[in-house]
């Protein structure tokens, strides 16, 4: 089976992880629809999700818009700084 690869570039920096509830707050640098597959990059952190959940302003969205800081329900734990790539 082939392994899914990561896009170059990032989509999104996470700007603040909330451990309590499992949120990521994600800074978008383009538009990523709600159920697109992502991947979790950074120093320590290296995981591939679905963004199943995002919320902005305590709302659910089904998509975030480029510049717009998004709450997004992670599986594993993430770092401010952390890069968001699609997974193509």
């Amino acid at each position: 089976m082939p392994k899914e690869k990561a896009s170059p570039t990032p989509v999104g920096v996470v700007t603040h992880y909330y451990g309590g509830i499992g949120v990521a707050i994600v800074k978008f640098l383009k538009p990523v629809k709600a159920g697109t597959n992502v991947h979790f990059r950074g120093a320590t952190t290296d995981f591939t999700q679905a963004l199943d959940s995002m919320q902005y302003d305590h709302k659910e969205i089904a998509a975030a818009a480029k510049g717009k800081e998004v709450g997004v329900k992670v599986k594993d734990k993430v770092r401010e700084g952390d890069e968001v790539f699609l997974v193509e």
